[in-house]
């Protein structure tokens, strides 16, 4: 630092310019009975005390984002290592009535047992159903569905869950996202529940796995599905490429 650098530090006023406040907001998602789910936690407070939310909080003035998004994570989805990363960073300006917030909204892909001890720990969280009303890649906001209709979302978070949806079905078919919401061994039909779940239409089986096997992702373990009536299915694991 130069001189004349620490001469205009030490004069600065911080207070010169409005400073917004700033969250970070998880969208953690699964696949439930062939629909994709979320997380979600109920606010007790206000505003939009009763309505249902995103796991979030507010970054703290010695904190990194990531640690945040760490840190929230432990707090209210408790989990302790789940990997997340940034999705999209929302700062409308009136999307939050009690001052000007920015979101910066991370991104987490489980399998389904991966929040069964979040949702044990804390009564007031939920895995709800997705339900996108949009075809294709059209994008724009999506409900959380509960069991009799659409949940209340808080503040812009069905746009938030909307732009998670919109980057699934966008990557889904070129990169193996799909791999992240399965066990470690899995079936074909299992696969093709993952991708039809996120794309929201259904997809000719055997185009499917011929695509599938082509891309080089699957490995056969020799293993086959325990506890079918019928003829026990392959079991597969996502092989990652090598440089």
């Amino acid at each position: 630092m130069t001189q004349d650098e620490a001469l205009f530090l030490k004069d600065y006023d911080p207070s010169a310019y409005e400073r917004p406040s700033v969250a970070v907001d998880l969208v953690l998602m699964s696949v439930i009975d062939g629909a994709p789910a979320a997380l979600l936690v109920r606010r007790d407070e206000h505003p939009h005390a009763g309505r249902w939310a995103l796991p979030g909080g507010f970054v703290r003035i010695d904190e990194a984002l990531d640690d945040a998004a760490r840190r929230i994570l432990g707090q209210k989805a408790h989990m302790g290592d789940a990997y997340v990363e940034q999705l999209y960073s929302f700062g409308a300006v009136d999307r939050d009535p009690r001052m000007r917030v920015i979101s910066v909204a991370y991104f987490a892909l489980l399998p389904a047992d991966r929040f069964a001890a979040a949702l044990k720990a804390d009564r007031g969280l939920t895995l709800t159903r997705i339900a996108v009303d949009w075809p294709g890649e059209t994008g724009g906001p999506v409900a959380a569905m509960g069991e009799d209709g659409p949940l209340p979302l808080a503040f812009d978070h069905g746009d938030i869950l909307g732009l998670a949806m919109l980057r699934l079905r966008g990557k889904i078919d070129y990169s193996p996202v799909g791999f992240a919401l399965l066990p470690d061994r899995f079936t074909l039909r299992a696969l093709q529940d993952v991708h039809e779940a996120i794309l929201g239409v259904p997809l000719n089986k055997p185009a499917f796995r011929r695509r599938m096997l082509d891309k080089g992702w699957l490995e056969a373990t020799g293993e086959r599905e325990t506890g079918s009536s019928f003829r026990p299915a392959e079991l597969f694991r996502f092989k990652p490429r090598t440089a």
